[in-house]
């Protein structure tokens, strides 16, 4: 049984560093050139993610307030 959680445990660890290092190797948008709008373009991307991450940390706490108070 141990055995087993230490295979399963290890490929999980495996699998998550096999399928995060590509996305940090990669710039999705480059802003880095004046003139092409590209750099509108990542602050555009930016707040959005912002505004999805702020949107999920509040629907978080509110499930969990719900929770709490049944």
């Amino acid at each position: 049984m141990k055995k087993r959680m230490l295979v399963g445990a290890f490929g999980a660890v495996t699998a998550m560093l096999l399928l995060a290092s590509p996305a940090g190797a990669q710039e999705l948008v480059d802003a880095g050139q004046e003139g092409d709008g590209s750099g509108g373009l990542a602050f555009v991307l930016m707040t959005v993610m912002v505004f999805v991450i702020g949107l999920a940390l509040f629907f978080m706490d509110r499930i969990r307030r719900r929770a709490t108070e049944e």
